[in-house]
């Protein structure tokens, strides 16, 4: 399974800079000189292997030089490309409350009163913030905004949410 590390959000400068959106917690390891990402690039168009050869912060920004990219043209069209690896190479957490994505993939999900709802289908990462996509017992889908007070626990083997009224409507 595929884990997303990072994804080019633009370009930047006339050297063919671009603009690492950090999905990882390891981006020191993930994007140092030398490394090798798989890009998977937009519309269906494959992957492709890219060489990090600069790394550096910039206004709160991961800024990345990579060997196949000279210039502004060619960092132009990495918009939205995804930077991958396999989650046979990550790490679980120790930490309680941190999770990959596919860890969260198929764990129940039941209201707090202790009524199932389904199981989460996939993590959605947004720029407002992060949904659990959770497909009901009766194949719909549900977003739940994945914040604590919705989302009061969580573990590999059960989600527990608090939804507002209205979330879990069918109507909806």
């Amino acid at each position: 399974m595929d884990l997303v590390v990072g994804r080019v959000a633009k370009s930047h400068g006339v050297r063919g800079e671009v603009v690492v959106d950090i999905r990882t917690d390891d981006p020191e390891t993930r994007f140092a000189v030398g490394t090798v990402l798989r890009g998977r690039m937009p519309k269906g168009a494959g992957d492709r292997e890219f060489t990090v050869t600069a790394a550096r912060h910039h206004a709160g920004r991961l800024l990345l030089s990579l060997a196949e990219v000279t210039d502004r043209g060619a960092a132009d069209g990495l918009r939205g490309v995804l930077f991958l690896i396999d989650s046979s190479e990550a790490q679980p957490s120790d930490d309680p409350d941190e999770f990959y994505d596919h860890e969260l993939e198929g764990v129940p999900v039941s209201t707090v009163d202790g009524v199932s709802v389904g199981v989460v289908e996939s993590v959605l990462h947004l720029p407002g913030g992060e949904l659990l996509s959770v497909r009901t017992e009766d194949r719909r889908e549900v977003l739940v905004p994945f914040v604590r007070q919705i989302v009061p626990t969580v573990t590999r083997e059960q989600i527990v949410i608090d939804p507002p009224d209205g979330l879990l409507d069918e109507a909806q």
